[in-house]
């Protein structure tokens, strides 16, 4: 029996391997549009710059801007980590309040009532008129960097919590009333695992807001990080170093969005399986 289980345990895995390089193939498919189109953008941009003999300081080239993010790259590093800091703090206050506040509306329609028009009006609040007072509150740390971090990312993921709560299938939902489930049982066997592909969504969303939201904070007042950086870059009148701060910038939202699609692949594989079917 020994030897039978190990025999399957072979075959399987040339069939594993396999299906890893065909999906390895089906990605890198699919970014060739993407790589084209961003190396024919940047080609234009660099001859333009070119041809047109147009100054450094108005609008560098692509190759300046590498060049002098390289010459510059341990300021930038340095900058960057707290911005990270601040995206990931603010993110995991973001997810925190998300999730709590959608299970409290959840439970209690009331509160959905009550709460849900004070979170749909805060984020008319223009940032930029409300990052200097929390700023001003707050201090120049950590604190309020995280504070208007979980302020712009936090709505994307309630909504999608709640949006995912109401598409739990009724025939599943009736059947666990029928076996005398608890409300919170049904919660966490079918309302729950019903919202994980609405909350992925929502969470795929919120991140892209977290490290604009960050930078933002830090340009209303910060010591230091990438937002401070732009400031001081631009005050110099060096907006190679802007645009290099800004490559860094969508380099680490680009990183914290595959970290993301990373996590709900461990989390729901069978949607990973079900799409290489198709």
């Amino acid at each position: 029996m020994p030897d039978e289980s190990l025999k399957r345990t072979l075959m399987t895995l040339p069939q594993r391997s396999d299906s890893r390089l065909a999906a390895l193939r089906a990605a890198l498919y699919r970014g060739i549009p993407a790589l084209f189109a961003g190396c024919a953008f940047l080609a234009a941009w660099e001859l333009y710059v070119d041809l047109s003999g147009i100054k450094p300081s108005i609008l560098p080239a692509p190759s300046r801007i590498v060049v002098q993010g390289w010459l510059n790259r341990e300021a930038l590093i340095s900058n960057t980590w707290p911005t990270l800091g601040a995206t990931l703090g603010g993110f995991a206050l973001s997810l925190a309040f998300a999730f709590a506040a959608s299970i409290l509306m959840d439970f209690v329609p009331f509160m959905r009532r009550a709460l849900l028009p004070i979170f749909i009006a805060s984020q008319t609040l223009p940032l930029v008129a409300i990052a200097p007072l929390v700023v001003l509150w707050f201090g120049f740390g950590l604190l309020p960097k995280i504070l208007l971090v979980a302020l712009v990312t936090f709505f994307p993921l309630l909504v999608a919590l709640l949006q995912g709560y109401e598409s739990t299938d009724r025939d599943i939902a009736e059947l666990l009333n029928s076996m005398k489930a608890s409300r919170w049982r049904i919660f966490r066997l079918a309302r729950l695992p019903s919202s994980l592909p609405y909350f992925f969504a929502g969470l795929r969303i919120s991140i892209t807001y977290a490290v604009v939201g960050a930078i933002f904070a830090e340009y209303a007042g910060a010591a230091r990080g990438l937002g401070i950086y732009i400031l001081n870059a631009k005050n110099n009148f060096r907006p190679d170093l802007v645009l290099a701060a800004v490559v860094v910038s969508a380099v680490l939202t680009l990183c914290l969005f595959g970290l993301t699609l990373m996590i709900q692949r461990l989390v729901m594989p069978w949607q990973q399986s079900g799409e290489q079917r198709r």
